[in-house]
């Protein structure tokens, strides 16, 4: 297997445990993971703002709701990118371009997903 085959779902297990794990914590300990110390202790990271221009409340249920269900599909497509190509393929480009607003890192994560999708030895697996 390519270190590419390889990298892909990688990439999507990172992200989506990373939604799933700090959207169950919210729903558990009422806020995501923040910062204990420093000038950003307590604050969320620079997605909220994003969030916020469609009225949405960053700490709210809607919000933690999205964080694990976005979170369950970026796993489900990792799944299915392993065993189902194409059809995994499909997802993961779903998943990717539905994470574009999760600043800074899920954006990062989320293009270089995208980048990888679109190389011709990922792509012609589908």
């Amino acid at each position: 297997m390519s270190v590419l085959k390889i990298a892909v779902p990688l990439v999507a297990l990172l992200i989506g445990s990373w939604l799933c794990y700090d959207g169950l914590r919210a729903f558990q300990k009422g806020d995501y993971t923040t910062p204990s110390s420093g000038p950003h202790a307590g604050q969320l990271g620079p997605w909220t703002r994003v969030v916020s221009l469609f009225g949405v409340d960053p700490r709210g249920m809607l919000m933690k709701t999205v964080h694990v269900a976005l979170g369950v599909f970026w796993l489900t497509a990792a799944f299915y990118f392993v065993t189902k190509p194409h059809l995994g393929w499909m997802m993961l480009v779903v998943c990717s371009i539905s994470s574009l607003w999760y600043l800074p890192i899920g954006t990062v994560l989320a293009t270089v997903e995208l980048i990888l999708l679109f190389l011709p030895q990922i792509k012609n697996l589908r």
